[in-house]
């Protein structure tokens, strides 16, 4: 398994596999590495002949009051758990090696990241599609995959190849969840352990409103209602940030539930925020 942080090298690198009709598939991350990153990784080593490992705390897509200077990061030990999973290469640059001094270049999908974690963090997606757009120029790949549990992310990301051209195959793939329920999180360790056991209430509270569009409750307000109440009931010091039930591509608010419809959540907990989500099916 290679390693490297000079994105020119990353460049021919790929540039030297593709000439050999290889095939690549890129897993782009900010490290700390663990079982929903690790499934990510095995599907994407079907895919492809070449598997690429992106490791990269993106500065530009933190907010000034967030967490980047404590975003957990253990590279020697995402590095082993890589190697085990048939990683071919581990990208893991510096900021000033992906940054100019004078970068003043974006990329923006405005009216998909306006709302839910775009309404809450203004920027975040801006540096998301950036780094993403330039991880794309420089590997090239073929397929990149996604986890779903930032279901909005993906779906801006899959907006902004469809609209560019850009070439990628994106990959969705299930949330991974801890064994309560609690989708997996690199912030997940920030968790007190009385908050631990607490947060699977969360998704508790996602399949309560399945079970109530299953009995053919179909308003959005109500709906989304009844989140707002079993989360107050189960964990009363949480903070809710947002509750929206949307469409699952546009993720524009619906009045009523579709087939399928998108419920996304953030929730604070102490000082972590986590979001998850569920596709209600009708």
């Amino acid at each position: 398994m290679d390693h490297l942080a000079d994105p020119l090298l990353l460049r021919q690198h790929c540039q030297s596999w593709r000439a050999q009709g290889l095939t690549i598939a890129l897993v782009p991350t900010m490290g700390f590495l663990h079982a929903g990153h690790l499934s990510l990784l095995d599907h994407a080593r079907t895919l492809a002949d070449k598997l690429v490992l992106s490791i990269f705390v993106n500065p530009t897509q933190f907010g000034p009051n967030e967490d980047l200077e404590r975003y957990p990061r253990d590279l020697p030990r995402d590095l082993s758990l890589a190697e085990e999973h048939g990683v071919d290469l581990v990208f893991a640059p510096e900021p000033q090696a992906m940054y100019q001094p004078d970068h003043a270049t974006w990329v923006t999908v405005p009216e998909l990241a306006k709302g839910l974690c775009g309404a809450a963090r203004p920027g975040h997606f801006r540096g998301v599609c950036t780094v993403v757009a330039k991880l794309f120029g420089l590997v090239r790949p073929d397929w990149a995959v996604f986890g779903q549990k930032d279901w909005q992310q993906l779906a801006i990301i899959r907006r902004m190849v469809r609209d560019l051209e850009l070439g990628v195959t994106i990959v969705g793939r299930p949330i991974f969840r801890e064994p309560g329920g609690l989708a997996m999180s690199s912030r997940n360790v920030y968790l007190m352990p009385q908050e631990r056991a607490q947060a699977p209430a969360i998704r508790q509270g996602l399949e309560l409103v399945q079970a109530a569009v299953n009995g053919g409750e179909l308003d959005a307000a109500r709906l989304g209602l009844m989140f707002r109440a079993y989360l107050a009931e189960k964990l009363p010091e949480a903070r809710l940030d947002y509750v929206e039930l949307v469409h699952p591509e546009s993720l524009v608010p619906v009045a009523r539930v579709g087939a399928p419809t998108l419920l996304a959540v953030a929730v604070f907990m102490g000082r972590v925020r986590l979001i998850d989500n569920i596709l209600l099916e009708v």
